[in-house]
């Protein structure tokens, strides 16, 4: 693995439980923070997000409906990292470009302004400290420019929780460590089906494969809904995992899926192993079938 983690170093990053003095290797501004690499150096919000004001070109210059693909424009700018604070800017300013083209009423250009103010007030390492993942609340925030929710609004305050609450839910379900790429992902994918339900504006939805899994130290493989070996390999016939043996595109309903099913079969294995034990040990025929039937019932 290449690594994306250090700015100055990429060497490996290294986070306390508690705020400590820092001095970014970048600005030598000083502030309070928890990260920082194995050789001490640390990079300050908005030296890390250096660069962004990039998306409002591209965006204003988009016709995608598909804001994954949106996103993945952004992400092959020189300004993104692998992982980082401005995935909290990326995702909603992608989602409100696709929305835009998919026929949604918005003023682009102060839309976009609005965004990337917001999304830079989101720190780095949210994700493990507040509960929250910055692309998570990104989607909150695109649901409340599109919606113009103020604390004082309704509905519009009512849709952008349930938008972001939405978001969380489905990076929680997969677990981490953190991927700013995977979370950024599933949080676009909650949105789509989102605006769909509440606003009547249908983006499009593509299929994502990832191709960063290498720049990622901290990758889980199979369990991502995105990695390479859960989708076509070799040929449009030719697949493995996700999506085709679920019939569904849905990621999260896939992860959960094999969860279960990877759950129902370690208890069938255990049940299997109980009635073993239970044939070599001289018990009477009653207490045998009553163990059988509890344990029948548990798993089926």
């Amino acid at each position: 693995m290449t690594g994306d983690e250090c700015l100055i170093c990429k060497a490996p990053l290294v986070y306390s439980e508690k705020d400590e003095p820092a001095g970014c290797a970048i600005c030598r501004g000083k502030e309070m923070s928890k990260a920082r690499c194995v050789n001490g150096h640390y990079v300050c919000n908005a030296c890390h997000t250096a660069g962004t004001d990039a998306i409002i070109g591209l965006c204003l210059d988009e016709s995608s409906k598909d804001p994954a693909e949106i996103l993945g424009k952004m992400t092959a700018l020189p300004f993104c990292h692998m992982h980082g604070p401005e995935h909290h800017v990326m995702v909603g300013a992608a989602l409100l470009t696709a929305y835009r083209n998919a026929g949604g009423k918005i003023e682009l250009e102060p839309a976009l302004t609005e965004m990337m103010s917001r999304g830079r007030c989101v720190p780095g390492g949210a994700c493990g400290f507040w509960g929250a993942c910055g692309a998570g609340i990104s989607t909150g925030m695109f649901v409340s420019v599109i919606s113009e929710s103020t604390p004082l609004t309704q509905e519009p305050f009512a849709l952008a929780h349930r938008m972001t609450a939405k978001s969380l839910g489905a990076i929680g379900e997969i677990g981490g460590p953190r991927c700013c790429k995977r979370d950024s992902y599933l949080s676009v994918l909650a949105a789509i089906d989102f605006v769909k339900d509440h606003f009547g504006v249908e983006m499009k939805k593509s299929e994502i494969v990832c191709s960063r899994s290498e720049q990622n130290n901290q990758c889980i493989g199979k369990r991502c809904p995105f990695s390479k070996i859960n989708h076509r390999t070799r040929n449009e016939t030719e697949w493995r995992g996700y999506p085709a043996r679920t019939g569904t595109k849905d990621p999260l309903s896939w992860q959960k899926e094999t969860r279960q099913k990877e759950s129902r079969q370690k208890e069938t294995r255990s049940f299997f192993r109980l009635f073993r034990s239970l044939s070599n040990l001289t018990v009477s025929r009653w207490k045998t079938d009553l163990y059988l039937r509890i344990h029948w019932k548990h798993i089926f």
